[in-house]
């Protein structure tokens, strides 16, 4: 899985959109296959006009707790969303996870404006589903504490 700071070097390098799609396209196969019994109704990310499944947890690393997740989807560009909404994620702490606002970063790769409607809505209720998570993981860890 590349890096958020691999996607935005190879973004900037991309003039033309047909670039920018296929590298999209190209981000979403390099997401590793996500196990089938995790692709259960409570793992769908509802909002989304394509099939995307979450699984989120949360580890320990060098004593802080870290957010991590599996995720996939049926369709080509938002497998791709997918794939960078990894790399903006995946590692973070709880607490940052769930206050991270990736809009900046979408709007670098000039994303955003490219994006139909239906896929900004669907990117927007991935986002949300992370932070719930996150913000449910770290409660769940605060109580536990």
């Amino acid at each position: 899985m590349p890096t958020l700071s691999e996607i935005t070097s190879d973004f900037a390098v991309l003039d033309d959109w047909e670039d920018r799609y296929r590298y999209l396209i190209e981000l979403g196969r390099s997401l590793p296959p996500l196990p089938e019994e995790l692709r259960t109704d409570a793992n769908k990310v509802r909002g989304c006009a394509s099939q995307v499944w979450l699984a989120t947890d949360s580890k320990t690393v060098d004593g802080k707790r870290v957010f991590t997740f599996v995720a996939d989807s049926d369709a080509h560009i938002v497998r791709g969303l997918v794939a960078i909404l990894h790399a903006v994620y995946e590692g973070r702490p709880l607490e940052e996870a769930i206050t991270l606002d990736p809009d900046p970063i979408f709007g670098k790769f000039g994303l955003k404006e490219h994006l139909t409607p239906q896929r900004s809505n669907g990117l927007a209720s991935m986002v949300a589903r992370v932070r719930a998570d996150a913000m449910a993981m770290n409660a769940q860890n605060a109580s536990a504490s």
